[in-house]
C-alpha cells in the first residue's frame, strides 16, 4: 500500500525544508503534484508513478506537512505556501510545467501563478479549495480553538485525527493507508503542527485571488468527486463558470480524496488532458 514512499530530495524555502522527489524520463514533459490538508505527497503515489511513464513527475511535501520539517511559529498558511511553490519551480528550473493540485494545494498552484508569476503549461484542480465559503464546521471550530484542541491528550488527538481524515474518504481508507496519513500529525513535533495549520487557514487569501480567475489563459481541467463531503460537488460547477474554457470531470462514488477512492478514474482524466 505505497509503504515504500519516501522523498529523498531537500529544498530550503522559507518556511523550511521541504521533501521533494522526482520520477521518469528527465527529458519527458514535466508535471508537478501538489497536495492537500491534511495530507502529503503520499496520496498521490499511484498516480505519480503511473504519470511518470510519459511524463517527469514531481512531487512534494510543503513546510509542515508530512516528511517535511515541523516546528513552532511556522508560517505554513496559503500565502507562504504560495510563494514557497513559487521558489521551487524556480529551484527546479521549471519554467511551465503541467500542475496538478489538490484542495488546499489547488490554492497554493493558483497563488503562485497569479500572485507570484509562476508559469504553467495546463492547470489541473481536484476538489480544490478555490471558493468561498471553505471550511467544515469542525475546521472553523478548531482553527478558533487550536491552543485548546492542542492540550487534548495524545490517545485523544490521534482519535480526532484519524477520524477527521478517515472522512475525506467516501468508500474508506485502507487501514494501513489511514495510518501513514495520520502519523505525521502525531508526537511533540506532528501534534502542535496539525493544529497551527488549521489555526492559519484563512479564507482571506482565497477571497484574495477569487476574482482573477476570469483571467487564466491556460487550459484548466476541474476533476472532483461526486460524493465529496468536504467541499460539495456544486463547487465544481461553480468554479468552472468563473474559469474561461475549463472542463469539468466528476467522479461517482468518490469523496473528497479522490486520489484514494477512484486513483484509476482520476488518472484516466489527467492523462487525457496532460496528453
Amino acid at each position: 500500500m505505497g509503504g515504500d514512499w519516501e522523498l529523498s530530495r531537500s529544498f530550503d524555502s522559507a518556511s523550511g525544508e521541504v521533501r521533494w522527489e522526482r520520477f521518469g524520463d528527465p527529458a519527458a514533459p514535466p508535471v508537478v503534484l501538489l497536495h492537500g490538508t491534511p495530507f502529503s505527497s503520499y496520496v498521490w503515489r499511484g498516480v505519480a508513478r503511473a504519470l511518470a511513464v510519459r511524463h517527469q513527475v514531481y512531487v512534494w511535501d510543503m513546510p509542515g506537512y508530512g516528511t517535511a520539517v515541523k516546528f513552532e511559529g511556522q508560517d505554513v498558511s496559503l500565502a507562504a505556501q504560495g510563494r514557497v511553490f513559487a521558489e521551487l519551480l524556480e529551484h527546479w528550473g521549471l519554467a511551465e510545467p503541467a500542475v496538478v493540485a489538490h484542495d488546499f494545494g489547488g490554492a497554493v498552484a493558483l497563488r503562485a501563478h497569479l500572485l507570484h508569476g509562476a508559469r504553467y503549461g495546463r492547470l489541473a484542480l481536484v476538489d480544490p479549495v478555490a471558493l468561498a465559503p471553505w471550511g467544515s464546521a469542525f475546521f472553523r471550530l478548531v482553527g478558533a480553538h487550536a491552543q485548546v484542541f492542542e492540550q487534548l491528550p495524545a490517545n485523544l488527538h490521534q482519535a480526532l485525527v484519524r477520524e477527521y481524515i478517515a472522512s475525506a474518504s467516501s468508500p474508506g481508507l485502507h487501514p494501513s493507508v489511514l495510518e501513514r496519513l495520520v502519523e505525521p500529525w502525531l508526537g511533540e513535533q506532528g501534534a502542535p503542527a496539525f493544529y497551527r495549520q488549521i489555526a492559519q487557514a484563512d479564507q482571506r487569501f482565497t477571497d484574495e485571488i477569487q476574482g482573477r480567475y476570469g483571467t487564466l489563459a491556460l487550459p484548466v481541467l476541474v476533476c472532483w468527486g461526486q460524493d465529496d463531503t468536504w467541499i460539495p460537488v456544486a463547487k465544481a460547477q461553480e468554479l468552472v463558470e468563473l474559469i474561461p474554457g475549463a472542463g469539468l470531470v466528476r467522479i461517482p462514488g468518490a469523496g473528497h480524496l479522490v486520489q484514494e477512492d477512484a486513483p484509476a478514474e482520476l488518472t484516466a482524466a489527467l492523462v487525457e488532458f496532460l496528453d
